[in-house]
């Protein structure tokens, strides 16, 4: 899930989606606006997933997805060699 967000009002620290993977922002640089252009923002993330460092060079005026994160407490119920289980507290 996402939802549409002015490129501009991103800051370091929030989350972003950059081909298609959830990033979180590690930088954001913004130029000034030229006599025949717009400003531009150059955001670079890190993926929540794999890892790997994305870049997106865009108008700060464009909209971009932002993902939904929900974060919540758990507590390990077993561990396996090749998975791990994990009941939430909320729920159960």
């Amino acid at each position: 899930m996402s939802k549409p967000v002015d490129l501009g009002s991103l800051k370091e620290g929030s989350y972003i989606i950059i081909d298609n993977e959830a990033c979180r922002i590690v930088s954001y640089d913004k130029s000034k606006p030229g006599k025949h252009g717009s400003a531009k923002a150059r955001v670079v993330g890190i993926g929540l997933f794999d890892g790997v460092k994305r870049s997106i060079v865009s108008p700060v005026d464009s909209m971009v997805q932002v993902p939904i994160v929900e974060k919540k407490g758990g507590q390990i119920v077993s561990t396996m060699p090749d998975r791990v289980q994990i009941m939430d507290l909320e729920s159960f």
